[in-house]
């Protein structure tokens, strides 16, 4: 079974519910590390979570929209997101919002 490696922001509302909804763990051996948590894990891939969220598939590394659309791909879920291309494109407003969310949630970034 493939190790996947989830890097995400847990005080993110979005990021912790799209974490949670995906089906992975019937196909993968699924790590999720909370950034926040474990900074000094997160750090290692040298890739700013403010802009996305980070999935090291057996040490084969994707950030923001790659990495959206890759855990579509990978997972059950039928979703516009497995294309990488409509994922590029959208994804600029779903870190606009994460950083909205934050701010109203009193939250700092990472």
């Amino acid at each position: 079974m493939a190790t996947l490696h989830i890097i995400y922001d847990g005080d993110c509302p979005f990021c912790s519910s799209y974490v949670a909804l995906l089906r992975l763990r019937e196909q993968y051996d699924v790590r999720l590390v909370d950034a926040r948590k474990e900074p000094a894990l997160a750090a290692q891939y040298g890739l700013d979570l403010n802009e996305g969220m980070i999935v090291d598939l057996d040490g084969k590394v994707h950030h923001g929209a790659r990495a959206v659309s890759l855990l579509s791909r990978l997972s059950s879920t039928i979703s516009p997101l497995r294309s990488e291309r409509v994922a590029r494109a959208v994804y600029p407003l779903f870190r606009f919002g994460r950083n909205v969310a934050l701010k109203v949630l009193g939250r700092r970034q990472i």
